[in-house]
């Protein structure tokens, strides 16, 4: 939606100005008289490219910062209003400074907290949602609040654990491409000016390192346009349900991340449907939002199956033995849990598990990528390097010959 520059009287006479977030500027002016203030200028907010490729992002840290501090002041007896406009004017975002405004008014305006935080998707789902929709019927919304933060404090540390397991092994492939190209682009060169003069024939390895030296600045170019063709036509695939669904499925198979996505992802399901059903969200759309917010629309199809054997009366570890895609330990942590009522326990007992394998995987790829990556990097080099010096173990025949 637009964003509308206001600026009005309330009255006391102040003068208020303000940034809202309507579908026209006919609605702003509904939204400021329903607060008694009297719209003096109302237009249309003008963005650059900068600020609307910002103005839509939201991140995790900021989204879990906001919902610990809104617990916080909760707890301290605020009323909701004057909690988001508190939150809303220490927020360095300018776009999530805009949407709490917005809520703000909403809620001023008859709304209930968790239908104003329906209408932005992007920045509060439906786990989020329906977690504060059952803190606002049950009276407990600071405690709900405090619960939501402390998940969303877990899963932003799972996936800062999963990004770790990455970066390493990208820096080294980036460094090595960089060292090869640098090579190829202004060393090598010298080295065939040298070899040229000579007159002489080079080594098989050396003149094919010679060849693609001289070709390497198309090489390179054709490279960049294959990879960013590929990464255009994966992101189009995962657009589509199948393309997700089945790149979901080979990411599960991959050898040693896989292992360590799925994980991650079963960790995510557990601690999700935990905090639902901890929160009082009834059983069946907690696991549709456990789905939904795994990240994998591999779990996510498996849930669904589940809530419809659920629905059909089934009990939950069951169906989701049968879908074939949860863990055993999971499977069975949660029929004991049913069986003793302490289902929300022991789901969070099988995250804490998983969380922890997750953690323990991160330190030992780490471990065991850091020197198959050095051993690779090494013999790319090295390949390079020997292939390049060669001719000069001949050097009294190559150089003979140019006498």
């Amino acid at each position: 939606m637009p964003l509308f520059e206001w600026q009005g009287k309330s009255v006391t006479g102040e003068i208020r100005r303000g940034v809202l977030d309507a579908p026209n500027q006919q609605l702003v002016e509904v939204y400021l008289r329903r607060l008694n203030i009297i719209p003096i200028k109302i237009k249309l907010k003008k963005e650059t490219a900068f600020t609307l490729f910002k103005r839509k992002s939201v991140s995790g840290k900021d989204l879990t910062i906001f919902t610990r501090q809104f617990a916080v002041v909760l707890e301290a007896g605020l009323p909701i209003v004057k909690s988001l406009e508190v939150l809303a004017e220490q927020q360095k975002n300018p776009y999530f400074k805009n949407v709490l405004k917005d809520i703000k008014l909403k809620v001023e305006t008859g709304s209930t907290l968790s239908d104003a935080l329906a209408e932005y998707p992007k920045v509060f789902d439906s786990l989020y949602v329906h977690m504060v929709k059952s803190g606002e019927s049950s009276g407990n919304l600071d405690v709900i609040l405090k619960r939501l933060a402390g998940y969303l404090e877990r899963i932003l540390s799972l996936k800062s654990k999963v990004k770790h397991a990455m970066v390493y092994p990208s820096v080294i492939i980036i460094v090595t491409i960089a060292v090869i190209s640098i090579i190829m682009l202004f060393v090598i060169p010298k080295f065939a000016e040298i070899y040229g003069s000579a007159g002489q024939a080079l080594p098989l390895p050396t003149q094919v390192l010679i060849n693609i030296s001289n070709n390497f600045g198309k090489i390179l170019i054709g490279f960049i346009i294959l990879l960013a063709g590929l990464i255009l036509g994966i992101r189009y695939y995962r657009n589509t349900e199948k393309g997700r669904y089945n790149t979901d499925k080979i990411i599960f198979s991959l050898p040693l991340l896989g292992e360590l996505f799925r994980k991650a992802a079963v960790a995510r399901v557990a601690r999700t449907l935990a905090s639902l059903i901890g929160g009082g969200v009834p059983l069946l759309p907690a696991l549709t939002i456990a789905g939904e917010t795994s990240g994998n629309k591999v779990l996510e199809k498996a849930m669904e199956e589940v809530r419809i054997n659920v629905s059909a009366g089934q009990s939950l570890a069951d169906p989701m033995f049968y879908t074939g895609v949860f863990p055993y330990l999971l499977v069975e942590m949660v029929r004991v849990g049913e069986l003793t009522g302490k289902l929300e326990d022991m789901l969070n007992r099988v995250a804490d598990f998983f969380e922890e394998e997750v953690d323990r995987m991160v330190n030992t790829l780490s471990t065991l990528v850091e020197p198959i990556l050095i051993v690779f990097l090494g013999v790319v080099i090295g390949g390079i390097l020997v292939s390049l010096y060669l001719p000069i173990f001949k050097l009294g025949e190559v150089i003979g010959g140019a006498k």
